[in-house]
Parts: C-alpha cells; sequence; structure tokens
C-alpha cells in the first residue's frame, strides 16, 4: 500500500495557473454520483469538462454540473478517452466491468463503490486521516485505484487519532447504525415500501434485505440477502486500520441496521487510561471537520442535523459506572463525506497530471 497523502495542489490554485481537467463520473444518477458531482462544483475543482456516465435506465436524463446542464451518457470505451479522472460511485460490478478501460485510457481512478480495495497497489485513502497524522502522499505517474474510505471509518479515525492526543486509549467499543442510503436508491426504495406496506396491512418487498427493517432495528440481514452486515463490519475495520494506522485504538465493532433513510450514526464508548476532563476532550475532538456540541446547544447530533454537512457532529456523555469512560455520539452525512473524501483524493491526485494544458 502507498504511503498516505496530503493535497498536492489546490484546486483554486491549479486554475489560476491555467490546469485544467476532464473528470468522468460513473453512476452519475445515483446518490453517491450526484453528491460528487455536487461536490466538484462546491470545491470549485478545476475541470474543464465532467462527463456523466451511467446505466441505460438513466441515459438522457438532465444533471447540473455547476452552471450548466448535461446529460447523462452511456458508459462506453470511447467515454474516458482523454479523462483525467473517473470517479466511480455505481455498484461495484459496474465498477469492475469497467475500471481497467478508464484506466488503459490513462485516467486516473477514484471508487467510490469499494470494488477494487484488493486490485495491486490500490491504496484506501481518507485525507482528513491522513492530514491528522501528518502524512506526505509522494504522487506516481500512473497512479493505481484510489478507494474511497468507508465514511463510518473516516469518522472513527479521525475522533480516534485525535481522542488519544488528550489520554492514552485503553479500550474502544463502537456501535455504527447503517442508513438505507448506502445501499443507493433501491435500499431507499425498499425501506420506503416496506414503512408504507406495514402502515396498510400490506406484504412487504425484502428484494434486497431479505428482512423487515422498517419499524425496526437488525444485526442481521436475511439469509437470502446478497448483502452483509458482518461483511460490512471487515469492510470498516479494514479501512479503518489502513487509514488509522496500525499504532492507533483498535475498536470492537458491531454494525446494525437501523430503519433509518440517511446519515451515519456512531455510538463510541472510550476507556481511557486516566481520567480525562470532558470540556479538555471536547476542545481536543474539536476542529477541522469536527463540531461538538455542548450540553447547552440546540443543535446535537442527528441524522437530521448532519445532512448536508461536510462535518462529522459529536457530543459527549460520561459514563457513571467507569470513571474514565465516555461516550460519544457521531451523526454523519454519509454520502456528504464520501464525496469530499472522493474529490479530495482527486485533488492530491492533480501533481500526476501533465501542467499547463488540456488532456
Amino acid at each position: 500500500m502507498s504511503s498516505p497523502t496530503k493535497i498536492a495542489t489546490s484546486p483554486a490554485s491549479a486554475a489560476t495557473r491555467g490546469q485544467f481537467y476532464r473528470a468522468a463520473i460513473v453512476g452519475a444518477s445515483t446518490l453517491r454520483g450526484k453528491e460528487v458531482n455536487e461536490m466538484l462544483s462546491e470545491r470549485n475543482f478545476p475541470a474543464l469538462d465532467v462527463r456523466l456516465l451511467d446505466d441505460d435506465e438513466s441515459i438522457g436524463q438532465l444533471e447540473a454540473t455547476g452552471d450548466e446542464i448535461n446529460f447523462i451518457q452511456s458508459v462506453r470505451v470511447e467515454q474516458f478517452t482523454n479523462m483525467d479522472f473517473t470517479f466511480f460511485a455505481a455498484d461495484a460490478e459496474c465498477t469492475r466491468q469497467n475500471w481497467k478501460r478508464a484506466r488503459d485510457a490513462g485516467s486516473a481512478i477514484i471508487d467510490l463503490s469499494g470494488a477494487l480495495e484488493e486490485e495491486a497497489g490500490a491504496t484506501v485513502r481518507s485525507l482528513w486521516a491522513e492530514r491528522e497524522r501528518g502524512q506526505i502522499w509522494q504522487p506516481e505517474l500512473q497512479p493505481a485505484p484510489c478507494v474511497v474510505a468507508h465514511p463510518a471509518a473516516v469518522t472513527l479515525a479521525l475522533l480516534l487519532l485525535r481522542a488519544r492526543k488528550a489520554a492514552a486509549i485503553r479500550n474502544v467499543v463502537a456501535t455504527v447504525f447503517e442508513p438505507a442510503s448506502e445501499q443507493g436508491q433501491k435500499g431507499m426504495d425498499e425501506l420506503h415500501q416496506q414503512s408504507i406496506n406495514l402502515l396498510s396491512f400490506q406484504t412487504l418487498p425484502k428484494d434486497l434485505f431479505d428482512t423487515q427493517v422498517a419499524f425496526n432495528m437488525v444485526g442481521r440481514y436475511g439469509s437470502n440477502s446478497k448483502l452483509s452486515l458482518d461483511s460490512l463490519e471487515s469492510r470498516i475495520r479494514r479501512h479503518y486500520l489502513k487509514i488509522a494506522g496500525l499504532d492507533a485504538p483498535q475498536p470492537a465493532l458491531m454494525v446494525v441496521q437501523p430503519p433509518v433513510f440517511h446519515g451515519h450514526g456512531l455510538a463510541i464508548f472510550l476507556e481511557m487510561a486516566q481520567s480525562v476532563d470532558q470540556e479538555a476532550l471536547s476542545n481536543t475532538l474539536a476542529g477541522d471537520h469536527v463540531i461538538v456540541a455542548g450540553t447547552e446547544d440546540e443543535t446535537q447530533p442527528s441524522n437530521v442535523n448532519a445532512a448536508g454537512q461536510a462535518n462529522i457532529l459529536v457530543s459527549l456523555k460520561a459514563e457513571a459506572s467507569k470513571p474514565n469512560g465516555i461516550w460519544l455520539w457521531a451523526a454523519i452525512d454519509n454520502l456528504r463525506v464520501a464525496a469530499v473524501t472522493a474529490v479530495e483524493c482527486a485533488e492530491s491526485m492533480t501533481a500526476t497530471r501533465p501542467v499547463g494544458k488540456i488532456q
């Protein structure tokens, strides 16, 4: 695995010097794809052309790209010609089928689907964690796929890396509440339809989860589901280790599926090696990408309050049964955090592209 990265070139400075790039989003109509498209615009990524690609069902749909309106086009080999960056935001199968075409056309690969983690040289990245660790990535002229770290792993890494600055951490236990939006529009639709059917006493659709998730909370999907919470736990652990480092605190982890459409929630228990003042720990956690709510603040961490934010919302609560124990309750907009991570990875990889001309 390559060393982690520091942003090599800011988008604003790149545009000022005449560096403009072409980017493609595969899965442009998906929840992740739409978020990446918006984030490229919000961060003023120096893209002269953003090509929106997706499957046949989405061809011809109109999507805004900055101040322009673009058509979604089909995923074809020629669409990757002269692309500097390709974001894969569709499902894993689509990524596996198309990523080598983009790579062979000379494009840098940013994978939000998690399909390319085992490919040779692939790196799992979060610039939030990399900056926290003070790591500097050396750009490669032909970089291997960049895999966007799971949003829950990013949250755990940033919070635990900061918390250990207040005092050594003896033990960590984390429960991750997985939203339906992590399964894309299909997950959102199935939860929505289950909710409607339950209230009208109709049969529940279970094509995706193979179990009732509406008005319910489960630690395992149905036996016929292609999804697995155990596999997701393993993925979050792997990503956490890769972005936080082997010397970081190792959390015991469980993922559960609540009846939530959007936004991750994380309940994190920290047992410190010594007593730590709660205010001091709050100050240590707060900073870039982390907003710590006081007990009197009206805006507490929740799926609703985190929506649309590229920050981790956190509150603290002491554990009465353990003098050195403290709970963190964190909430994030999972799609937003993933999109920020993806675009920041692309920004850091601009140093791998030829300077001063359009590809």
